[in-house]
């Protein structure tokens, strides 16, 4: 009768046992590494129950999470925890589609709008609300410079002045135009100018007299030139403008401008 007894006991404790085996059994937390295949097999279930069970959308799961794996409880993550903490490798849209909810509304309830997060970050996944953007903390403005530290400041470049608003000596000259490459021409200028290695200067030919050598002079029609160079007809109020092609050239002709000698 005793022995009876004992083995009632033993019956007993092993049903215990069993029982608490199929509770413990019954959710299993996601390990850094897991996918709902791997669950699934080990637990001998479907993966379509798995995501049945735990609401998934997708088969995107992460760390932590507590899935159900027999149908009778509900994840701990749907249904527990209103909020979740971002681990390491997580993105928005794999957040979102763990908890059943769209990445507009998981922004949106956290106040995002950068799809940048960071581990340790505790996000609203559930029953959340709208909330305005989070402001960004301002920078720290910069410490002042020590007062024995001389401060200086980039120059600033000022833009040319028009010629109408320059004093200088206004007359009207007849104008023609010259090249480098013109008979007998050596290209350089009477000031030592090299128009052939310099195509793109502006110079004048000018009575000395008249004009000094090395003047700025406004041109109308030519801009800001140098009076550098001279030439036999070039006598009075004449002037020859320079001009690379000797196509321009004749297209300036002869003609009647104002100049002013700016110094």
């Amino acid at each position: 009768m005793k022995k009876h007894i004992i083995t009632l006991t033993a019956i007993a404790a092993l049903s215990v046992g069993a029982a608490t085996s199929a509770s413990a059994s019954s959710s299993y937390t996601v390990q850094s590494g897991d996918t709902l295949w791997e669950i699934s097999q080990d637990k001998n279930v479907s993966v379509e129950n798995l995501k049945g069970w735990n609401d998934l959308s997708s088969d995107l799961i992460l760390p932590s999470q507590e899935l159900t794996v027999d149908g009778k409880t509900t994840s701990k993550a749907k249904t527990d925890s209103s909020t979740y903490t971002v681990q390491s490798g997580d993105t928005l849209f794999e957040i979102a589609s763990a908890h059943g909810i769209s990445l507009d509304s998981l922004m949106s309830w956290n106040g995002i709008s950068s799809s940048m997060i960071y581990p340790g970050q505790t996000f609203t996944v559930k029953g959340g609300t709208a909330v305005a953007e989070k402001a960004t903390t301002p920078a720290p403005a910069k410490s002042a410079a020590p007062a024995s530290a001389p401060v200086t400041s980039a120059p600033v470049e000022k833009a040319p002045t028009p010629a109408s608003t320059q004093s200088g000596k206004t007359m009207t000259v007849s104008a023609t135009a010259y090249t480098a490459y013109c008979a007998g021409c050596s290209g350089t200028t009477a000031t030592g100018i090299d128009l052939r290695a310099n195509p793109n200067q502006k110079v004048i030919a000018v009575d000395p007299s008249v004009i000094p050598l090395g003047s700025k002079v406004w041109v109308e029609g030519y801009g800001e030139a140098i009076a550098g160079d001279t030439g036999g007809a070039i006598k009075g109020n004449k002037i020859d403008v320079f001009i690379p092609t000797q196509g321009e050239a004749l297209n300036w002709g002869r003609k009647n401008i104002t100049i002013k000698v700016l110094n």
